[in-house]
């Protein structure tokens, strides 16, 4: 970088000093300084136009200490920023003079050029910067983590099996690929029986033995947890490190370490380990690749699975996306021929997954009720536990009249009224304010109703129903990760299903119109998902009971989620929507967006909007939904960067850029 760039473009020396205005140091003589080693140093200026590499000189004291991949402290516009050392080089190809390395805040090389690739891959993908995406991938820096001494080595790797596999098409063929070094790519649909985290770590020793390393993300910190237990005992204790975000930081700096400095070859973690710079990487696999956990919420928000997918193709590494549901992603990498299929034949599928029973909850054309007759005898027969999926976790989340039907609103803001637990008073949900007593505006009545129902009331009616059993409720802030087996009625929202050892007598799904009244383009295949993910856990010969329309869950009944992706992908490709196209969303103040509707972003690109971001909240700005086929996405997240690079070099507000958002 140039002494004079920074201060005219950034503008960003305190006001206290005036423009430019440096704080002395002492410099080489130019005659001397013409001589210097250059750095060229990615700085993390937060500024989209500034989004490149600038050139440093290196003074002779940090000579040693400046090498690639290392943090160093630089100088933009008067103030130090962070940065990574990226290259050196012998000279500048820039014309003017060049400021200096400002520290070298450690001289462990902690940014690998497979990762640094990565980054510029993935920020160019979701049209960010590449600063943003390399604070996803490299932890913060922890000093005693930094100066502790290495782990000790391991022996040679154990012998292993590949049992778990034997019950899918080309399974063994895919672990015997592994263990010769090749790179195969699967997308893997799992059937219960199996404990999925054994039959992944039968697949990562594969590699392990052919001498390369692997990245394994499954969706949240309670699976790292299940899951590191299950690869101590397969691959052996010291063969792996856990990375999350949720780790202390000096543990999450001391694994990041591990892998950086090849003492350990295999990470298993969330989604940040997707960026984790294992060497002689062979393997990338992620579980259940339809969690929206795996969506990042900072700036560009990559998925985890996307970010797969670019390593994997860069690097020509294994591939492996597994899960018992399927996505429409997924389907579409098998029908672009990109990826094999792993599933079970039929029969095994059949045998695997539990026996259902679909219900809409009417008996002899009475009305329809929320526990049907199918689900109270199934729960009085069961021996062991009992799963029951609610859709919500509250108590009473919403009210209506008992008379009417009319939704009960507060009369203060119209928002609608709710009741958080047996003891809480009835308050509208949107200013707090009580509605005791209440009276229908519509037809004078006082009584309410729920029509819908949250897990903690439905645990209250239950344990009238069944005092026989003990109901364990697990979601929002206190999810339950395993519990003991026994007569337990568990209760749970979707994703917070305790797991059990030897799996559950019956597994119920209530409300299951619930969950696809939801306003979303993904709310099937996330419904189904999570609905899989529910019958997976019960154990081998179990009873299910679906409350709900038949020929909704019909994918659920035949035990076929392959089958239910095609027809999801098949929709998509009509509505154009991803993986079928390329989409984004631009999201800032109302005059921002009106001047960019005729802008030509591609040549088929799709202008949908401007619309309000939210209708109750006019001052929230608006956003517009850019959609162009897959073949210009490339294209498309080009000019989006570009939007974002004038707009900060012109000092305006910046917009919220999102490509293929996982919910619209």
């Amino acid at each position: 970088m140039t002494d004079d760039e920074g201060p005219e473009q950034l503008a960003l020396v305190p006001s206290s000093s005036p423009a430019g205005a440096r704080k002395p140091r002492a410099k080489p003589a130019r005659e001397a300084a013409a001589h210097l080693p250059v750095a060229r140093v990615v700085a993390d200026t937060g500024l989209a136009h500034l989004d490149r590499p600038f050139d440093y000189l290196v003074p002779v004291a940090l000579d040693e200490q400046a090498v690639v991949g290392c943090r160093v402290k630089v100088r933009f516009a008067g103030r130090p920023v962070d940065g990574f050392v990226v290259e050196r080089v012998a000279g500048s190809e820039h014309a003017g003079r060049l400021a200096f390395l400002d520290k070298v805040v450690s001289a462990e090389p902690v940014l690998c050029p497979e990762v640094l690739a990565l980054a510029r891959a993935v920020a160019d993908r979701y049209a960010g910067t590449l600063g943003d995406v390399l604070r996803l991938a490299i932890p913060p820096r922890h000093a005693r983590a930094e100066s502790a001494r290495g782990a000790a080595a391991v022996g040679e790797a154990p012998v292993g099996t590949a049992a778990g596999w034997q019950r899918y098409v080309h399974g063994l063929s895919f672990v015997a690929a592994l263990r010769a070094g090749e790179s195969p790519r699967a997308i893997w649909t799992a059937v219960p029986g199996d404990d999925p985290a054994q039959v992944v770590a039968e697949a990562v020793l594969a590699t392990i033995g052919s001498g390369r390393g692997a990245v394994v993300c499954v969706p949240d910190v309670r699976d790292v947890e299940r899951w590191d237990a299950v690869f101590t005992e397969v691959l052996g204790p010291g063969r792996h490190v856990a990375l999350t975000a949720g780790q202390p930081a000096e543990r999450r700096y001391r694994s990041f370490l591990a892998l950086s400095r090849g003492e350990v070859r295999v990470v298993l973690g969330t989604r940040a380990a997707a960026f984790a710079p294992v060497g002689d990487l062979g393997l990338v696999a992620l579980w259940d690749d339809g969690d929206d956990l795996y969506a990042e919420p900072r700036s560009p928000y990559p998925h985890a699975r996307e970010v797969l997918l670019l390593r994997a193709s860069a690097q020509g590494t294994a591939l492996l996306l597994g899960g018992y549901a399927r996505t429409a992603e997924g389907q579409s990498l098998i029908d672009s021929r990109w990826c094999v299929e792993l599933a079970a034949e039929q029969s095994e599928r059949r045998r695997a997954w539990p026996r259902l029973t679909v219900t809409d909850g009417s008996t002899a054309g009475a009305a329809p009720v929320r526990l049907p007759q199918e689900a109270f005898r199934a729960i009085r027969a069961a021996d062991g536990a009992v799963l029951v999926q609610v859709p919500r976790r509250g108590y009473r989340d919403s009210l209506s009249c008992q008379t009417c039907r009319q939704p009960a609103r507060c009369t203060t803001c119209q928002g609608p009224l709710g009741q958080p637990s047996a003891s809480a008073p009835i308050a509208c949900r949107w200013c707090g304010r009580g509605a005791s007593p209440w009276a229908c505006p519509h037809c004078h009545g006082t009584d309410l109703r729920s029509p819908v129902v949250g897990a903690l009331r439905t645990a209250e009616e239950f344990a009238r129903t069944f005092p026989d059993r003990e109901v364990v409720t697990s979601g929002g802030q206190t999810i339950l990760d395993r519990i003991e087996p026994g007569r337990r009625l568990v209760l749970a929202t979707p994703g917070a299903e305790p797991h059990v050892e030897g799996g559950y007598d019956v597994v119920i799904l209530l409300d299951t119109w619930l969950m696809l009244g939801r306003e979303d383009v993904r709310v099937e295949e996330e419904s189904h998902r999570r609905w899989f993910n529910a019958l997976a856990l019960a154990r081998p010969g179990g009873k299910a009971i679906a409350v709900g329309d038949a020929q909704t869950l019909q994918a659920l009944v035949r035990a076929d989620p392959a089958g239910f992706a095609v027809r999801e992908l098949a929709g998509r490709v009509e509505t154009h929507l991803p993986p079928a196209a390329r989409l984004a969303t631009v999201a800032g103040p109302d005059d921002a967006l009106l001047g960019m509707v005729d802008r030509l972003w591609t040549p088929s690109t799709e202008i949908l909007g401007p619309v309000p971001v939210d209708q109750r909240s006019p001052e929230a700005g608006e956003r517009m939904i850019l959609r162009a086929p897959r073949r210009e996405g490339a294209a498309l997240a080009r000019a989006l960067s570009e939007l974002a690079a004038e707009r900060s070099a012109a000092k305006l507000p910046g917009l919220r850029i999102q490509v293929d958002p996982p919910t619209l």
